[in-house]
């Protein structure tokens, strides 16, 4: 495992809070190199550690004092010494004299030596803080490298460091100081355009009542602006409490997600961690085209880049945020997003019944998930336009597979919802469909399927035509993805409301609606959420259930959109997505099964393309869709070679 995770840019980053003393350097570079050996041991690439640690960042005028500006070079000198002997990459701020001005900067220390400093750009002047009273701000610098440690060292602000043991690159970093995130253009947000994925902070925020949310807010912000993880280590409880309280506030953050969170005003040392995907940051910056043209618009100057021999090791994923169903929302947000998405649903629909003219909305309801839900949008489509329920045309078609329990929760359904009802047995039509191409309905083929499945679509065509309405769609983007659809049957209608809902959210958005329901109604609900997944194309076993079940033929749902989400988001290869499955779904499902199921995911996914490419207009909820129109554009004849099918 070790050497295979760096292939799939994964790194480790700590931020650590080590106990300080104020002006006694020798006690706070032992803490320092106490927390860089806890981090290392850990298995981090990087660990960052607050603004002035080895000082205290409240020394105020003592920062002009020679002897503890020397003690500072000497406890930078001896973290840079653990670093030969400890495999880790450790970024320090201390004070440095540079052409007879005193500035603060940010040091990368590894493998022994001094890799390059970074200057603090922006210098607080106002209330509890007169950084300007001791230090000068980068601008001022004339020179682009010091000595230390008999090397020469590159300086400023304009550094980015690439990990030179990556051949993909996937690790770059830059570095800003405390205030300089606080300003109106950070320099995180050129480093980024720079190419730097992720941003280190040493800080020293103090505390105030409500600062921590707003200083949380923050970094998720700006690293969601600038597709970027951020780390931000700030200065804890031993700093002078002679007029403010520092808490030791750590923070990391990926993309606008708080990955890992300090406990503030713990009175002991504190190393949080977070597994970061950075080849995930660069995929999500290729398909951002935001991001290239904001690097275009800036006129951003080439960085200076240094190499830096990042530590060659995997991680082992632990603190690695890699949901098993991505789609999904967590509990805490799930009202809000499944709101919205019901929400964007009925807005889309209304908007077409109203351009359109329309006087019915036909949809033919099984009683599984996706009509389901097709369903509940088209009650809210009527709402919205002050229509009744009667306008919802609900049809239900039993034929040969039709099962009682899906006949009875969608009949039931439908009246709880005040639908106007109608029944159309599609059995005898297509016994004489079979007799017309001279088929032998005992032969269980794709035909035998795919006759009830156009012979379904026509009738709701033709329905929506004799009322003056539209065919409201019901596929979901799972089977979109999959081609799991009878083409030119299932496969079409006027508008296709669940055109960019996974099945895995779609039986989060049936719970919550069945949560704001009356019991009768969310019973009925709850019950086609356990119903198994199936097109009852086939008949039912002999106790009258659903022999025909779909995840038994294609692989479970959960899987199949958790590749669509790695696939299509970040691009990422079967080997990495074979990986994180095993890893997301350790204990549910055995590995066998994870890896067929990829294996027809990516098969599928290519073959079935021709039927994406004639899709109907159905609207976009979240960030991935396959609309054919805007997000996705694929040759129907592309092929599956290169990704080992």
């Amino acid at each position: 495992m070790c050497g295979e995770m760096s292939t799939y840019g994964f790194y480790r980053f700590a931020a650590a809070t080590p106990e300080v003393r104020v002006a006694d350097v020798t006690y706070n570079t032992a803490a320092v190199i106490g927390c860089l050996r806890e981090a290392a041991g850990q298995g981090a690439h990087v660990v960052l550690f607050p603004e002035m640690c080895l000082t205290g960042y409240t020394c105020g005028d003592l920062f002009h004092q020679p002897r503890l500006q020397a003690a500072a070079l000497r406890g930078l000198a001896e973290v840079a010494a653990e670093t030969a002997q400890v495999d880790i990459v450790a970024i320090v701020d201390i004070p440095m004299v540079i052409q007879e001005g005193l500035y603060n900067v940010a040091a990368v220390v590894q493998g022994g030596r001094v890799h390059g400093f970074v200057p603090k750009s922006i210098l607080p002047n106002y209330r509890e803080f007169y950084e300007q009273r001791q230090f000068r701000p980068a601008r001022e610098l004339t020179v682009q490298s010091v000595r230390f440690m008999d090397a020469c060292v590159p300086l400023g602000t304009d550094l980015i460091f690439l990990d030179s043991n990556s051949e993909s690159g996937d690790l770059s970093f830059g570095i800003e100081i405390c205030e300089d995130l606080w300003s109106v253009m950070p320099p995180s947000s050129r480093l980024a355009l720079q190419g730097a994925r992720v941003i280190f902070n040493p800080s020293a925020s103090d505390e105030l009542a409500g600062k921590a949310p707003y200083r949380r807010a923050l970094i998720a912000q700006q690293s969601a602006r600038c597709l970027a993880g951020y780390v931000f280590s700030s200065a804890g409880v031993g700093e002078s409490t002679q007029d403010v309280v520092y808490g030791g506030h750590a923070l990391i953050a990926e993309n606008g997600r708080i990955a890992a969170e300090s406990r503030r005003f713990c009175r002991g040392a504190q190393v949080i961690y977070a597994d970061m995907d950075c080849a995930r940051l660069g995929a999500a910056r290729m398909g951002e085209s935001s991001f290239n043209d904001s690097r275009a618009h800036a006129a951003v100057p080439a960085p200076r880049v240094v190499e830096v021999p990042v530590p060659v090791h995997g991680c082992d994923l632990r603190y690695a945020a890699v949901p098993p169903r991505p789609f999904v929302p967590g509990p805490a947000e799930a009202p809000e997003r499944c709101g919205d998405i019901l929400s964007i649903q009925a807005a889309g629909l209304a908007k077409r019944m109203e351009h359109t003219h329309a006087k019915t909305l036909v949809i033919g309801v099984s009683g599984g998930l996706d009509s389901t839900l097709a369903l509940i949008v088209c009650e809210r489509a009527c709402r919205l336009l002050g229509l009744p329920m009667s306008t919802v045309l609900a049809v239900t078609m039993p034929g040969f597979g039709t099962t009682g329990r899906t006949y009875a929760n969608a009949v039931r359904m439908i009246e709880l919802l005040g639908c106007t009802f109608k029944e159309v047995n599609i059995k005898e039509a297509c016994l004489l469909h079979f007799k017309d191409l001279d088929f032998d309905p005992s032969l269980r083929t794709t035909t035998y399927e795919n006759v009830q499945a156009r012979e379904r679509t026509k009738i709701l065509m033709n329905l929506a035509n004799k009322t003056g309405g539209m065919v409201v769609g019901t596929g979901d983007l799972s089977e979109i993805a999959l081609g799991w659809s009878t083409y030119n049957g299932d496969h079409m209608s006027m508008y296709a409301v669940n055109c960019s809902i996974p099945k895995t959210l779609i039986r989060c958005l049936i719970h919550h609606v069945g949560q704001q329901s009356g019991a009768e109604l969310a019973a009925v609900l709850q019950d086609i959420i356990d119903t198994p997944v199936s097109p009852e194309l086939l008949p039912p076993s002999d106790d009258g259930t659903i022999d025909q079940k779909t995840e038994d033929i294609l692989g479970p749902y959960d899987l199949h959109d958790f590749f669509l989400y790695h696939f299509i988001k970040y691009g990422a290869e079967p080997e990495k997505m074979l990986y994180l499955a095993r890893h997301a779904f350790a204990g549910e499902y055995p590995d066998e099964l994870v890896e067929s199921t990829l294996r027809t995911f990516i098969r599928r996914f290519f073959m079935q393309q021709f039927k994406r490419s004639c899709i109907p207009d159905g609207p976009k909820v979240g960030t991935i869709a396959l609309s054919p129109r805007g997000d996705w554009r694929m040759p129907s004849d592309a092929c599956a070679g290169e990704w080992g099918f």
